[in-house]
């Protein structure tokens, strides 16, 4: 009984913290402007960025084949800001993450600026049918 008590205090905190982390997000609503990605897409876009453009293709990274995908984020704030992005590809069990800008000194977003990354899935041939897109401010 003690250590169904214990796990229970676990999970709630880990629940409090995954809710934490995801407040100031948008939900499914989020517009992009130049989408190039078939698909059902679930967008989680805090309010300080906006995706102006979201597009995926196969390719290859390093002689490898991935499936590429290239998103633009608009600093719409009026601080700079680094921007955390994680790509869930729901029907192939794969994710990534990735951070934009990825160098910089300081690596930030400058406001009304917009940075641009490519961020490869490896050993992926196939696109997704469905997406969950999450985009969110670190360093706060």
């Amino acid at each position: 009984m003690k250590v169904s008590k214990i796990r229970n205090f676990f999970f709630m905190i880990a629940a409090l913290l995954a809710g934490i982390l995801l407040v100031g997000c948008a939900g499914g609503g989020t517009k992009v402007a130049n989408l190039k990605c078939q698909g059902d897409i679930e967008w989680q876009v805090c309010k300080v960025a906006e995706v102006t453009s979201f597009a995926c293709e196969i390719g290859k990274v390093k002689k490898k084949p991935a499936l590429i995908y290239t998103v633009s984020i608009k600093n719409i704030d009026s601080k700079p800001h680094r921007y955390r992005l994680n790509i869930f590809l729901l029907d192939q069990d794969k994710a990534v993450g990735h951070l934009v800008p990825r160098k910089g000194k300081p690596p930030v977003v400058k406001p009304g600026a917009t940075a641009t990354v490519k961020v490869p899935f490896f050993k992926t041939t196939e696109k997704s049918k469905k997406m969950l897109v999450i985009v969110k401010t670190i360093g706060e």
